[in-house]
């Protein structure tokens, strides 16, 4: 049904056109494969309110959290190809999951279409607030003193989360295992509660966590301090020259969606994180403004996948 909806828009050079200038004529939704108050979610919804009033119509955000945020991919990859259903993709179900899953229920550059690059932002190292560890090098003498015995939480299968503190024990030379949350609200929840003892994720689901003193945070992993946290040094600057990990999100439409719907989502998204309100909001969470074309998205996208993927196959990491 989905790939006859989309001939039938594109049969012919007037149709697309047309049914652009009607879209959406009803209210679209928005997928978030995250839990509410994570970063997806406060992304989605700040940008929600600027584009119902370009669009005219209710923007309804739906929270589908599950299997690594594939559960909510999947959504937006079956769903009718017209430019009302969306997802707010990020690095794992889309650029990752390829090269860990044996089988995933769908295709990402196949079944679905990147739109635009919302936010992006470095993921911070975090351990319990009684933890130990003052500093990087501290953290990596204490982590490698356990042997093997401490476990580190992620905010799920396969995504920057998990995939960042990967490629830090590699660089640092200890072991770990691995316990993944349904989102950062939860794995926030178990560091502070000492359940796992470290964490790399954004640093807007930590700030309550940290200001009550129960989480403490030890570097970011972006290749320069960021703005509101410059006290915190880089991983680079903490003994590992070169390391740079970034969490990064975006809109993905079904495939099949009319080209010329995709750039009027496209370009009404550009506009609202040009806005000076949006900006300032998103840089309080520590978000970096995306933008761009829909083919800049995912030419990213493509080099992301590289990239990861030498990682993944060089961990061994498979996930069922």
């Amino acid at each position: 049904m989905k790939k006859i909806l989309a001939a039938l828009l594109l049969a012919t050079g007037l149709a697309a056109p047309a049914w652009a200038d009607n879209w959406p004529g009803r209210p679209v939704r928005i997928v978030v494969p995250a839990p509410p108050a994570s970063s997806l979610d406060v992304v989605v919804r700040l940008l929600s309110e600027r584009l119902k009033e370009r669009w005219g119509q209710s923007v309804v955000v739906e929270n589908k959290a599950g299997a690594g945020g594939m559960l909510g991919m999947d959504l937006v990859a079956k769903a009718a190809p017209d430019g009302t259903t969306l997802g707010i993709g990020f690095n794992g179900p889309i650029a990752f999951g390829p090269f860990m899953y044996k089988k995933m229920p769908y295709d990402p550059a196949k079944d679905l279409l990147p739109v635009v690059l919302t936010t992006s932002q470095p993921n911070v190292l975090a351990v319990p607030a009684g933890h130990p560890a003052q500093s990087v090098p501290e953290f990596v003498a204490w982590a490698k003193k356990e042997g093997g015995k401490l476990s580190y939480g992620s905010v799920g299968n396969g995504s920057s989360s998990h995939l960042t503190m990967e490629l830090f024990k590699r660089a640092a030379g200890f072991e770990a295992t691995h316990v993944p949350y349904a989102g950062s609200p939860p794995a926030a929840a178990s560091l502070a509660a000492g359940d796992t003892q470290a964490l790399f994720t954004v640093a807007p689901a930590l700030l309550p966590l940290v200001q009550g003193q129960r989480v403490r945070l030890l570097a970011v992993t972006s290749a320069q301090r960021i703005e509101g946290m410059k006290q915190l040094p880089t991983l680079a600057e903490a003994g590992f020259p070169g390391f740079e990990a970034l969490a990064w999100n975006g809109l993905f439409a079904p495939s099949g969606t009319p080209p010329d719907i995709v750039d009027r989502i496209n370009a009404d998204v550009n506009a609202a994180l040009k806005e000076p309100a949006v900006q300032e909001a998103l840089a309080k969470q520590g978000l970096i403004p995306g933008g761009g074309s829909a083919a800049e998205f995912r030419r990213y996208i493509e080099q992301e996948g590289r990239t990861w993927g030498a990682l993944i196959r060089q961990a061994g990491i498979a996930l069922e």
